[in-house]
Formats: structure tokens, sequence, C-alpha cells
């Protein structure tokens, strides 16, 4: 049976059960629940501590995870990155008082406050730097402030809480985080796996496409099919009305509106667009 870990609370919790819902896994119904058995699929999934996820799994107790970027490099353990799951994503940034440091080379020699030590420390490793990791629990923006360091590397989103602490940030980010579905380092990949990977592929294709369906006169199929390639082609078929045919195709789901408009304009009519819930490619 395929053991897998799950964050059993958290900002990355709810995301990832909804999104193995959506790949055909069952899934807790009650959040006071730490295990979870899908006999139809020969699965059991573990609510687990995000941090400790990767831990388990690094170790090949449980043959996989979702857990965060993040937390994977901060654990430091020997597990790989097997898919982006394209959600809980979190930017990682230096900040210091504005005027004291303009480039990341400058902190070198310089204490750094962060909760996540490991991913200041591989950091500093790849780009040959050395300082002193301060590590703190959280809430780290008034370290500097305090004089327990020099500058902080944290969780950057609007940049308002730096703001209030006299801080900005500083070059570009040393960690993009998000979702992430992790295996062990090495060794035979369990049975199961293979199948999980496609199905959660499936949901991410399905979450960024759209089928769009649509009218249009024989003579401006190229026209149209450009605006609409699809993935491979688009399907057309002939309509009861001469000269007309009807065509579907996938679309980012991002791109919709541009294209049902340019279609309009073309001379496609009866456009419709329906949201797919999961595919195979």
């Amino acid at each position: 049976m395929l053991r897998i870990a799950i964050p059993n609370k958290g900002t990355l919790s709810q995301p990832a059960s909804q999104m193995l819902r959506d790949a055909g896994y069952r899934q807790r119904t009650d959040p006071k629940d730490l295990l979870c058995r899908d006999e139809a699929n020969n699965v059991e999934f573990f609510y687990l501590r995000p941090r400790d996820i990767a831990t388990y799994v690094g170790s090949g107790d449980l043959d996989l995870g979702i857990t965060g970027r993040d937390l994977l490099v901060d654990s430091g353990v020997p597990a790989t990155e097997m898919l982006d799951l394209d959600f809980g994503g979190a930017t990682f940034r230096w900040a210091a008082p504005a005027g004291s440091l303009t480039t990341a080379d400058e902190i070198g020699g310089r204490r750094i406050a962060t909760a996540y030590p490991g991913v200041v420390e591989r950091y500093l490793a790849e780009h040959e730097l050395k300082a002193d990791v301060v590590r703190l629990d959280g809430a780290v923006e008034n370290a500097v402030r305090l004089g327990v360091a020099d500058l902080i590397a944290d969780v950057v989103e609007t940049g308002a809480t730096l703001r209030q602490a006299g801080l900005v940030t500083i070059g570009e980010p040393l960690l993009r985080s998000s979702a992430i579905l992790i295996g062990p380092a090495g060794g035979t990949e369990a049975a199961g796996v293979a199948q999980l990977t496609r199905r959660l592929q499936g949901v991410l294709v399905a979450r960024s496409y759209v089928m769009l369906a649509y009218d249009v006169r024989a003579d401006l199929l190229d026209s149209a099919g450009a605006l609409t390639p699809g993935i491979e082609s688009p399907t057309v078929s002939p309509l009861h009305r001469e000269g007309w045919v009807a065509v579907q195709a996938m679309v980012p789901r991002k791109d919709v509106h541009r294209v049902m408009d340019e279609l309009y304009e073309l001379g496609a009519r009866a456009i419709l667009v329906t949201d797919i819930a999961n595919c195979r490619l």
C-alpha cells in the first residue's frame, strides 16, 4: 500500500487534500483524523506536521509527501522534489534597515535572523558566503531593532510588516517556494507512484486550461485554428449548416477571454467555455 504524508494543518493542508480529491483519492472527513485509508486506490494518507513530512519521506518510512519547498530545503534531509503542485506560493527575501545594505553580496560576515536556518545556510553555501545565522521561532522582523541581527531572511508578501519594522528588501529572492510532491532520494519507486503523479499532473493541466467550443465558417478555419491550436490540434466536425464547422480545443484559462473576443471578431459564433475536471494528455 502506498503511504503518503499530507500536511495536518496550515496553509497547505486544505489545498493539498482538495487536489488529491480532484485526482480521485479519498480524503479524511474529520480534521481530527490523522490517518485515512483509500482502499480503492491502495493508498494510506498520514496527516502530519508540515515540518515533519520531509523527515518521514527522506528516511524512507513514507513513500511520498506533500510539503513546501521551503520546508524541504530547511530540513536538509535526502528527499527529492518530484512535482510542483502550483499552490501555497511564498517568496523568501533578505531585509535590512534602509541604507545599511544594497546587495545580497554584502551579507557576508553579518548576523542573519531567520526562522528557516536551513534555507539561509544553503544559500550561503551556494554563494560561498560566511555569516552568523541566528535561529528564531518566527516573527523575526524585530530582530534588527532589538540588536540580535544585522538583517533578516523571511517570507515577504506585501512588505507592510517589514516597513513597520523599518526594514527594506535587498536584492533578488533567496528562494521561491510552493507546495511540492516529494519522494525519497534514490531507491526503487513504490507501486502506485507513477499513477498518482499522472493524476496530479492531470489536475494541474485541468486547472490551467478550459475547453473552448465554437462554430465558424470553413473558410475561416485556418485563422481560427491559429487562435485555438489546442494541445495537439483542435477537433473539427462538419455542421449541418453548409460551409460551417464546429471546433473544440483546449485553451489556457488565463487567455480565454481574449481568445473569445478575437474569435467573435473573426466571425465565430456559439462560443462556449467548459471547465475541465481532469485529463490525461
